[in-house]
């Protein structure tokens, strides 16, 4: 059944003339490792499934996708990208959360192989990404299709062949990667990837830099999550939004500042008995100046965290 669907997705693709994408725009940060950067934009204005850094790692033998962007025309489009510097198998995809933005362009690496006689690459994330890609995969769909309008042709969620429970290591010749399962944190489907050779990490959106930290998931679980990378070793970091970074701990301690603040003035708004709209202009105030969109993301991170904690 996959393989029919995938198969009238791509004689679809080709009607639509969107076989030979504009390649993104990708930088090597790392040896044999490429990312692209997406744009500060928000779901609710000027939305055009390019927000997210997306890439992808080669090895002497194959390439592993980090996420594959918000539709599946920014999925091929950073296929393109891939293929004009590597003709090396795409061996696995690597998702590192359940958000839209990351993960609609998965389609894009699944029906186009460069070689139509090789399999197609693993899909990989978080043992519970399934169950959320199935119980959101509708509403994300529709609010694609609201945003993007035909630009959302052929968008689709496709969830993953293996998941991760803990950790998980692929080889990609010569080049080890090593992914690690988060409890909830950001969102409840987190996952970290560490190429060992480079000492590269990618965060996906366990860690944002320029752009407000937008909450899914438990925020007392991403702040032990910070606490927890900071351990972790590491030359560069790639964010799951802005821009990479040698100082991890610097990154993480702003990243950490915001987090803490609005879970404070949180609590404080709901002992003072302020209702949930006065909370949202007032919470995390402190932090404006520091982040991009953050009227619209605090808002929602305030939606989301305020009768949680009413509850405490």
């Amino acid at each position: 059944m996959r393989k029919l669907i995938l198969s009238a997705m791509l004689l679809a693709a080709v009607t639509a003339g969107q076989v030979g994408a504009t390649p993104l725009k990708v930088e090597q940060v790392a040896p044999g490792v490429y990312v692209h950067f997406g744009q500060h934009k928000d779901f609710e204005r000027d939305y055009d499934g390019d927000i997210a850094n997306i890439g992808f790692v080669i090895g002497t033998d194959a390439v592993a996708v980090i996420d594959t962007g918000g539709s599946y025309a920014v999925g091929m489009a950073l296929k393109e990208a891939l293929r004009a510097i590597t003709d090396l198998p795409i061996r696995y995809v690597i998702n590192t959360h359940v958000h839209p933005d990351h993960v609609f362009g998965n389609a894009a690496f699944i029906d186009a192989q460069a070689n139509p006689t090789s399999a197609p690459p693993l899909l990989i994330g978080h043992a519970r990404l399934p169950a959320v890609m199935a119980m959101r995969g509708d509403a994300y769909l529709r609010n694609l299709k609201t945003a993007l309008g035909p630009a959302a042709h052929n968008s689709t969620l496709i969830a993953p062949d293996q998941t991760v429970q803990t950790t998980l290591t692929l080889d990609l010749g010569h080049r080890t990667l090593e992914l690690t399962a988060w409890t909830s944190a950001h969102t409840q489907t987190d996952v970290t990837l560490f190429d060992a050779s480079t000492g590269t990490l990618w965060t996906g959106d366990l860690l944002f830099i320029e752009r407000t930290p937008a909450l899914d998931g438990d925020v007392k679980g991403w702040l032990s999550a910070i606490d927890a990378l900071e351990k972790m070793p590491s030359v560069i970091t790639i964010p799951g939004h802005g821009p990479v970074t040698g100082d991890k701990s610097a990154a993480l301690a702003r990243q950490r500042q915001y987090l803490a603040t609005l879970l404070r003035d949180v609590r404080s708004s709901i002992h003072r008995g302020d209702g949930m709209t006065a909370t949202m202009a007032t919470a995390a105030a402190s932090e404006k100046a520091r982040w991009h969109l953050f009227d619209v993301v605090n808002r929602r991170n305030v939606n989301l965290l305020y009768p949680i904690l009413e509850w405490e």
